[in-house]
């Protein structure tokens, strides 16, 4: 399926341990799903609680450690802690699983849940396609002479958020941090240069990749990005795209539906249900063309 020259593309941002657990004053039980850091003790997050806490509420975790309310904007609430976030993290932090995963995290989840070459620490989710690749496949494929590259987007909360809107282009996509550099660009050019395919391992991948490229020529970008590709949309920087069986009603549906048409993609899911294939962040993976 590959060959060589072939460029594998990569994100390699690290899953978090981005769940909290804590008590309101009342006594309550609340749950932060911090959904990107802000600072190095604030932060914006969802919160599943009895009652929605108001703003100057003080959220209490463990050993005097907890956090403000500041405000809320939309379904993300604002926080301030009294203690450095990332060791907090590191401390009491939880793996955040799917929704649709209805367990608790696990020991062993602290790497099932996270790609074997993650570095760049940041994500709400794993970039799922990426868990299919172990360092002896990765090596394999080397050997055959695929090349990789590597770039970076935090997966945030709304990756998982169905598209509710009547028209899908009034649906406003969530922002995610990405960063494509100019030796991943170098990378690209030369693979085109050479007749090779640029293989894109996951959607966060194609989502950056194609937020460098927006007239077409791929260039070096770091920043926020809020492209929602759609039916219609006009690749640019992507032959081919590795990545699992996604949510119905999902935004990542929709990119590989655009990616690869509506009538192939829903055909290939017939197949995977009538096969029993496995779904969703722990299951099986598919290899694209457009």
């Amino acid at each position: 399926l590959l060959t060589a020259g072939d460029l594998l593309v990569l994100n390699d941002t690290r899953v978090i341990r981005a769940r909290l657990r804590g008590r309101k004053p009342t006594g309550g039980q609340v749950e932060m799903l911090l959904e990107r850091i802000t600072g190095s003790r604030t932060a914006t997050a969802q919160i599943k609680a009895s009652r929605s806490p108001a703003g100057g509420t003080e959220l209490s975790i463990s050993n005097g450690s907890g956090a403000r309310v500041l405000g809320r904007d939309g379904p993300l609430f604002r926080l301030e802690f009294n203690t450095d976030i990332e060791p907090l993290l590191r401390t009491h932090g939880e793996v955040p699983l799917p929704p649709y995963i209805r367990r608790s995290a696990a020991p062993e989840d602290q790497d099932r849940y996270q790609t074997v070459y993650a570095r760049d620490d940041g994500s709400v989710a794993a970039p799922t396609a990426g868990l299919h690749f172990d360092s002896e496949l990765l090596q394999a494929l080397h050997k055959r002479g695929v090349k990789t590259a590597f770039l970076t987007l935090h997966v945030g909360i709304g990756t998982f958020a169905p598209v509710r809107t009547r028209r899908i282009e009034d649906h406003r996509l969530h922002s995610e941090w990405c960063h494509v550099t100019p030796e991943l660009c170098a990378q690209i050019q030369r693979a085109r240069q050479h007749g090779r395919r640029v293989v894109a391992v996951g959607t966060t991948a194609v989502r950056a990749l194609e937020s460098a490229a927006p007239d077409g020529e791929l260039k070096p970008f770091e920043g926020e990005t809020s492209l929602f590709i759609r039916p219609g949309y006009r690749f640019r920087a992507v032959d081919l795209l590795i990545t699992n069986f996604h949510l119905p009603e999902s935004s990542l549906l929709m990119l590989v539906c655009a990616f690869a048409g509506r009538e192939r993609v829903l055909a290939a899911y017939r197949h995977a249900v009538a096969q029993r294939y496995r779904f969703f962040s722990y299951g099986d993976a598919m290899l694209i063309e457009p």
